[in-house]
């Protein structure tokens, strides 16, 4: 078929030019009512939400995020118990030394790189921050190992700061939900930033990962159990009706992820 004819012209073609490397903004399906509701349904359900992954102080914490790159939460906690018992600073690290960390952490997996970016986060610290874990993201992205999401974990259970970690369940959840879909992890996150109410910033990384792992699953989405049901957008979704708001204990989390 023979190619239409288009009539051009100078100041059309600078203007097709000028939008053609530019994104398309993103449009949510839920209005800043629906996003304020979501969110206070969550902070309902769980008002002071916890990471679960087991740590001391900010050197621990970085350790373990580290870690738990395609693991675990749960296997990571088993095999660090015992190593932060023994090494809970970035000199005691050193001093156990690299074959005996492996020893310790052998049950998850990368554990051998793993061993090595740990002793070499370690120097670094003890190098260039007098063995201080530092305070910003861009300080905390030249230690070995640790990347945005780590940096972000980090920043926010460790020094209280809002920020959002996109891991696989969030990454997983934006997408599903419509909430703020994005290719990339970085993506994800900037536009999660951009529709999470403020209000809600601090804690939102912690709800939505506990909402994908124990009841937006990977595998099949749990709608019945879902809190906002009635407010999600996703093509998947099952049912209609939200399940009771009530609060679930912080202490049974782990349970929760049993049952």
């Amino acid at each position: 078929m023979a190619n239409p004819k288009i009539k051009s012209s100078a100041p059309n073609a600078k203007k097709s030019n000028a939008t053609a490397g530019r994104k398309t903004a993103f449009k949510s399906p839920y209005s800043k009512a629906d996003l304020d509701e979501i969110f206070r349904r969550f902070s309902i359900q769980r008002p002071e939400p916890k990471g679960e992954l087991e740590h001391v102080n900010p050197f621990t914490l970085v350790v373990a995020v580290a870690l738990s790159a395609q693991a675990t939460d749960a296997g990571v906690n088993k095999a660090t118990r015992a190593l932060f018992a023994v090494a809970d600073t970035p000199q005691k690290m050193l001093d156990l030394g690299e074959e005996r960390i492996r020893d310790y952490i052998k049950t998850i997996g990368l554990y051998r790189n793993k061993a090595k970016n740990v002793v070499a986060l370690s120097e670094k610290l003890i190098r260039d921050f007098d063995g201080e874990v530092p305070q910003t993201r861009e300080e905390l992205m030249t230690l070995p190992g640790v990347g945005r999401k780590t940096a972000n974990v980090v920043l926010s259970m460790a020094f209280g700061q809002a920020t959002l970690a996109v891991d696989t369940h969030i990454f997983r959840i934006a997408n599903r939900l419509l909430l703020a879909p994005g290719k990339t992890p970085d993506e994800v996150e900037q536009r999660l930033m951009k529709v999470i109410p403020d209000q809600y910033l601090y804690h939102a990384h912690h709800w939505l990962i506990l909402h994908g792992r124990y009841v937006c699953k990977a595998r099949k989405p749990e709608c019945e159990r879902c809190v906002i049901a009635d407010l999600c957008r996703s093509p998947e979704k099952t049912w209609d009706i939200p399940a009771p708001l009530v609060p679930l204990p912080p202490q049974l989390l782990g349970v929760e992820a049993a049952g």
